[in-house]
């Protein structure tokens, strides 16, 4: 059977000391017509105002059934307690079943080290996937919307450790205020281990 569907896979926030790992799902069929996304790439390339006019596009065409996204966030919690691995692992497994696409129609393409589980025989892992692949960059992009939305509202409930900014990354300032003020219930411990607490 031949796929009718594509689905594009990409994570945000595997590096940071605080937040979950976001990872965005995108589903289009096979002869869709990227031009009514214009300025998909690879999320780390694009300016902010840029990723949130993509996302705000998807959204409406979502709406309008001509593509469907998912994001699966996963808490630090869960992280510190089962690793980054598994947790992305699940996060993919829930989002696919979430789009509900049938492996055997379906063409999965994924970023970076990222698998699909094994029910998806039809499915490609591709370096620097994000910017290579329409699909996947889309992913990116609806991934790292997705957390860096979530880290901005953080940023109101724990105001000391500048989440608006770094979006919880291991700045020079963000490594200074953990020392100072200890962690948050969103920082990973397991990530943090090299900070001394003053």
């Amino acid at each position: 059977m031949k796929s009718k569907w594509i689905v594009g896979i990409d994570e945000a926030g595997r590096g940071p000391l605080a937040g979950p790992v976001s990872v965005g799902l995108v589903m289009v069929p096979v002869d869709f017509d990227w031009g009514m996304i214009p300025g998909v790439r690879d999320s780390k390339k694009l300016s902010e105002k840029k990723r949130e006019a993509v996302f705000a596009r998807v959204q409406e065409m979502q709406k309008e059934g001509m593509v469907q996204y998912v994001v699966k966030s996963v808490s630090a919690k869960s992280i510190d307690s089962k690793g980054i691995a598994p947790a992305v692992r699940r996060a993919i497994k829930a989002g696919l079943e979430e789009l509900s696409c049938g492996p055997e129609a379906t063409m999965v393409k994924l970023d970076g080290s990222l698998r699909a589980p094994s029910s998806f025989t039809h499915q490609q892992t591709i370096i620097k996937g994000d910017d290579k692949e329409l699909v996947i960059g889309l992913a990116s992009i609806m991934a790292k919307v997705t957390r860096d939305r979530y880290m901005v509202m953080q940023d109101k409930k724990y105001p000391v450790y500048g989440f608006a900014g770094h979006k919880g990354y291991g700045t020079k300032a963000h490594r200074e205020a953990i020392a100072q003020h200890g962690f948050s219930p969103i920082h990973r411990q397991s990530y943090c281990k090299s900070i001394e607490l003053l």
